[in-house]
């Protein structure tokens, strides 16, 4: 799975739908925000692996944003997405300082060639990411796929690891049901979603010794984890 943190800055609402849907599917976390000016302030509160910007935007455009983008101590690459062919327009890009230029209309497949070309070049000779995570007072070590509380280690199986890694991902949000099932079991049918809730349950009892952690079905949706005993919805389990 792939997890990478992107900021899509698209306005055509339409589009920026099918991106973002699109590269959830994939394993991409999306965060969409609508113009410049928007994306910057989503920049303030959290950080990125990837922003992806549309060039002709009101309020504050492309190039704008990428001005302002310049002016961070820690700047995230980024790709113009744009249906600006013309070489002065994809010169000013380069001189605002982005990594890739993908011109209207483009594939996904193209998309995805070139994110991940970016992400790897700005990956290179980085250390590698704590495999650790925080889950309330568990720990859960990706690699050895060992949930920890208290001292006390519980091996997770492969699937358990992957699932419960996915919903860390998706923490607060809904993991939709069928990008969980596509990334981890590869098929969307009627026996691996039946598959798929005896894990969810199997989660939920490794997990119940802490009662501020919560996987919670989302009907018709998915599910999704809770961490700090936020209150519990109607229609919810």
């Amino acid at each position: 799975m792939n997890g990478a943190r992107i900021l899509l800055v698209e306005d055509d609402p339409n589009l920026g739908l099918i991106i973002r849907e699109s590269l959830e599917r994939e394993g991409y976390l999306v965060t969409h925000q609508p113009d410049g000016e928007a994306g910057l302030a989503a920049l303030q509160g959290a950080s990125f692996d990837l922003c992806l910007v549309d060039v002709m935007m009101p309020r504050l455009d492309g190039f704008g944003f990428a001005r302002h983008l310049a002016e961070l101590a820690e700047r995230p690459p980024f790709i113009f997405i744009t249906a600006k062919s013309l070489s002065e327009h994809k010169v000013t890009g380069f001189r605002l300082g982005c990594d890739d230029y993908v011109t209207k209309p483009f594939s996904l497949e193209e998309l995805l060639v070139r994110m991940e070309a970016v992400l790897a070049r700005r990956g290179a000779g980085h250390a590698a990411p704590d495999p650790t995570l925080a889950i309330g007072r568990y720990t859960f070590d990706t690699v050895r796929q060992v949930l920890t509380l208290d001292g006390t280690d519980r091996a997770l199986t492969t699937r358990e690891a992957e699932l419960l890694t996915l919903l860390h991902q998706y923490r607060g949000r809904t993991l939709d049901r069928s990008l969980a099932l596509g990334r981890i079991w590869g098929a969307d049918t009627y026996h691996a979603g039946r598959s798929m809730d005896v894990f969810v349950s199997r989660l939920r009892k490794y997990l119940t010794d802490d009662p501020a952690v919560e996987i919670r079905t989302v009907h018709g949706r998915g599910f999704k984890l809770i961490v700090g005993g936020a209150p519990r919805p109607g229609g919810t389990g």
